[in-house]
């Protein structure tokens, strides 16, 4: 089983079971969360990598943050905290045009949600549409270039280094230009406890 397979496989098995929880139907949680009931069977079954966006519509829908869709024991909030992500460690989640490592996943109440990402998308077209959600996102060039395209702005390129920070709700998407992927730092303010009424897929 390769790494995307098993990440597939532990978030379907996770959304299963937070279903359950609630003793919600596919098309009970389909209403809650704005996804397909097609789209739930897949990912409950591993038959796909959500993107960003539809994990905080899953999180949302479940009344959850986004890190206890990896993390199946989150630790209480409290005060003096601390979580550490070792080099090569993190729960991996990839999709056809990203793929993100969440850090420290297992810390639950986050201000902001951390993950290293490594763009593989090389061209506009690959992505079915913007990306755009509550929140905001401030994001730093680790390695390579990248080029990031925003709905109301010309398109941008940065390099190892240079770094941005948009609301995004603002529609985004950013792809490689480099020859291997580039890599990023992402941080992303998005609360899904306190993300109402999210729009359908």
């Amino acid at each position: 089983m390769t790494d995307n397979q098993a990440s597939e496989a532990f978030l379907g098995q996770r959304v299963r079971v937070l279903r359950a929880s609630k003793g919600w139907t596919l098309d009970q949680a389909s209403k809650s969360t704005g996804l397909a009931r097609s789209t739930l069977s897949k990912i409950e079954n591993g038959q796909m990598s959500p993107t960003y966006d539809a994990l905080i519509k899953l999180a949302a829908g479940l009344g959850i943050e986004l890190a206890e869709l990896f993390a199946p024991q989150p630790k209480p909030a409290g005060a003096g905290r601390l979580s550490v992500s070792r080099n090569g460690t993190g729960q991996p989640h990839i999709t056809a045009q990203y793929e993100h490592v969440m850090l420290c996943p297992e810390l639950s109440n986050k201000d902001m949600v951390p993950f290293k990402t490594r763009v593989v998308a090389r061209d506009f077209g690959d992505f079915e549409d913007w990306s755009r959600h509550d929140g905001e996102e401030f994001v730093y060039v680790l390695k390579g270039t990248v080029r990031l395209y925003t709905e109301f702005y010309e398109p941008v390129e940065l390099a190892e280094g240079d770094s941005w920070y948009i609301d995004s709700r603002m529609g985004h998407r950013v792809i490689t230009l480099s020859k291997a992927e580039a890599e990023v730092l992402w941080m992303s303010t998005t609360n899904p406890r306190t993300t109402p009424n999210l729009p359908a897929a």
